[in-house]
Protein backbone atom coordinates (compact mmCIF):
# COMPACT_ATOMS: atom_id res chain seq x y z
CA UNK A 1 0.00 0.00 0.00
CA UNK A 2 1.35 3.35 -1.09
CA UNK A 3 -0.23 6.37 1.38
CA UNK A 4 0.00 9.84 1.94
CA UNK A 5 -0.25 10.93 5.17
CA UNK A 6 -1.65 14.76 5.89
CA UNK A 7 -0.92 16.48 8.83
CA UNK A 8 -3.75 19.55 9.22
CA UNK A 9 -3.21 19.79 12.83
CA UNK A 10 -1.40 23.18 12.85
CA UNK A 11 -4.38 25.09 11.14
CA UNK A 12 -7.37 22.97 12.14
CA UNK A 13 -8.70 19.50 14.43
CA UNK A 14 -11.03 17.57 12.32
CA UNK A 15 -13.63 16.45 14.11
CA UNK A 16 -15.15 13.07 13.91
CA UNK A 17 -18.13 14.29 12.02
CA UNK A 18 -16.09 16.37 9.82
CA UNK A 19 -13.93 13.12 8.85
CA UNK A 20 -17.07 11.13 8.28
CA UNK A 21 -18.43 13.57 5.61
CA UNK A 22 -15.16 14.34 4.54
CA UNK A 23 -14.97 10.80 3.33
CA UNK A 24 -18.65 10.64 2.10
CA UNK A 25 -18.16 13.41 0.19
CA UNK A 26 -14.98 11.86 -1.67
CA UNK A 27 -15.80 8.43 -2.38
CA UNK A 28 -13.10 7.62 -4.44
CA UNK A 29 -10.84 8.30 -2.41
CA UNK A 30 -9.88 5.72 0.53
CA UNK A 31 -9.38 7.83 3.97
CA UNK A 32 -8.09 6.44 6.96
CA UNK A 33 -6.73 8.67 10.55
CA UNK A 34 -4.20 8.02 12.50
CA UNK A 35 -4.34 7.97 16.48
CA UNK A 36 -2.55 11.53 16.14
CA UNK A 37 -4.86 13.01 13.63
CA UNK A 38 -3.10 13.00 10.69
CA UNK A 39 -5.43 11.94 7.65
CA UNK A 40 -3.85 8.95 5.49
CA UNK A 41 -5.13 8.81 2.08
CA UNK A 42 -4.48 5.13 1.17
CA UNK A 43 -3.79 3.88 -2.48
CA UNK A 44 -5.65 1.06 -3.89
CA UNK A 45 -4.82 -2.28 -4.07
CA UNK A 46 -3.27 -4.24 -7.25
CA UNK A 47 -5.30 -7.00 -9.22
CA UNK A 48 -3.34 -9.59 -7.59
CA UNK A 49 -3.67 -8.71 -3.51
CA UNK A 50 -7.93 -7.32 -4.15
CA UNK A 51 -8.44 -11.71 -5.48
CA UNK A 52 -6.52 -12.82 -2.66
CA UNK A 53 -8.42 -10.33 -0.12
CA UNK A 54 -11.49 -11.59 -1.70
CA UNK A 55 -10.51 -14.96 -1.35
CA UNK A 56 -9.82 -14.27 2.74
CA UNK A 57 -12.93 -12.17 3.07
CA UNK A 58 -14.99 -15.10 1.73
CA UNK A 59 -13.49 -17.95 3.74
CA UNK A 60 -14.44 -15.67 7.04
CA UNK A 61 -17.90 -14.83 5.46
CA UNK A 62 -18.34 -18.45 5.18
CA UNK A 63 -17.15 -20.06 8.43
CA UNK A 64 -19.03 -16.25 10.35
CA UNK A 65 -22.36 -17.87 8.98
CA UNK A 66 -21.75 -21.46 9.67
CA UNK A 67 -21.20 -20.40 13.88
CA UNK A 68 -23.36 -17.16 13.57
CA UNK A 69 -20.79 -16.13 16.26
CA UNK A 70 -20.86 -11.99 15.04
CA UNK A 71 -20.28 -9.87 12.12
CA UNK A 72 -17.53 -9.73 9.32
CA UNK A 73 -16.50 -6.82 7.54
CA UNK A 74 -14.29 -5.93 4.71
CA UNK A 75 -12.11 -3.82 3.55
CA UNK A 76 -14.54 -0.51 3.19
CA UNK A 77 -15.86 -0.43 6.68
CA UNK A 78 -14.11 2.38 8.77
CA UNK A 79 -13.70 1.92 12.80
CA UNK A 80 -12.96 4.96 15.36
CA UNK A 81 -10.95 2.99 17.59
CA UNK A 82 -10.55 3.90 21.23
CA UNK A 83 -7.23 5.73 20.65
CA UNK A 84 -9.23 8.20 18.38
CA UNK A 85 -7.45 6.30 15.03
CA UNK A 86 -9.84 5.66 12.19
CA UNK A 87 -9.12 2.23 10.31
CA UNK A 88 -9.82 0.56 7.56
CA UNK A 89 -8.74 -3.30 8.29
CA UNK A 90 -8.65 -5.77 5.28
CA UNK A 91 -10.70 -8.09 7.10
CA UNK A 92 -12.30 -7.72 10.18
CA UNK A 93 -15.17 -9.66 13.17
CA UNK A 94 -16.80 -8.39 16.10
CA UNK A 95 -18.57 -10.68 18.44
CA UNK A 96 -22.33 -10.71 18.12
CA UNK A 97 -22.67 -9.13 21.28
CA UNK A 98 -20.49 -6.11 21.18
CA UNK A 99 -22.15 -5.76 17.58
CA UNK A 100 -25.96 -5.75 19.10
CA UNK A 101 -24.45 -3.64 21.91
CA UNK A 102 -24.03 -0.50 19.48
CA UNK A 103 -26.85 2.23 18.62
CA UNK A 104 -28.44 2.56 14.95
CA UNK A 105 -26.33 5.54 14.26
CA UNK A 106 -23.05 3.99 15.73
CA UNK A 107 -23.83 1.32 13.02
CA UNK A 108 -24.35 3.19 10.09
CA UNK A 109 -21.30 5.86 10.48
CA UNK A 110 -17.90 4.71 11.85
CA UNK A 111 -18.58 1.96 14.55
CA UNK A 112 -16.65 3.29 17.32
CA UNK A 113 -15.46 -0.03 18.25
CA UNK A 114 -11.98 -1.94 17.95
CA UNK A 115 -12.70 -5.25 16.20
CA UNK A 116 -12.07 -8.72 17.95
CA UNK A 117 -10.70 -9.93 14.54
CA UNK A 118 -8.64 -8.20 11.87
CA UNK A 119 -6.34 -9.72 9.33
CA UNK A 120 -4.11 -6.52 7.29
CA UNK A 121 -3.41 -8.22 3.71
CA UNK A 122 0.23 -7.15 2.71
CA UNK A 123 0.66 -5.97 -0.96
CA UNK A 124 4.08 -5.99 -2.29
CA UNK A 125 4.49 -2.55 -1.71
CA UNK A 126 3.61 -2.48 2.17
CA UNK A 127 6.49 -1.64 4.99
CA UNK A 128 6.45 -4.21 7.19
CA UNK A 129 7.08 -1.81 9.86
CA UNK A 130 4.56 -0.22 9.01
CA UNK A 131 2.01 -2.98 8.77
CA UNK A 132 3.30 -4.28 12.09
CA UNK A 133 2.58 -0.56 13.93
CA UNK A 134 -0.67 -0.97 12.69
CA UNK A 135 -1.45 -4.72 13.89
CA UNK A 136 -0.12 -3.11 17.01
CA UNK A 137 -2.66 -0.47 16.88
CA UNK A 138 -5.35 -2.67 16.76
CA UNK A 139 -4.26 -5.00 19.84
CA UNK A 140 -3.42 -1.75 21.87
CA UNK A 141 -6.97 -0.80 21.41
Amino acid sequence: MIAATINFNAIAQITDDQFYQLCRENPDVKFERNAQGEIIIVSPTGGETGSYNSEINADFVIWNRQTKLGICFDSSTCFKLPSGANRSPDVSWIKQERCDALTPEQKQKFPPISPDFVLELMSPTDSLKQTQDKMQEYMNN
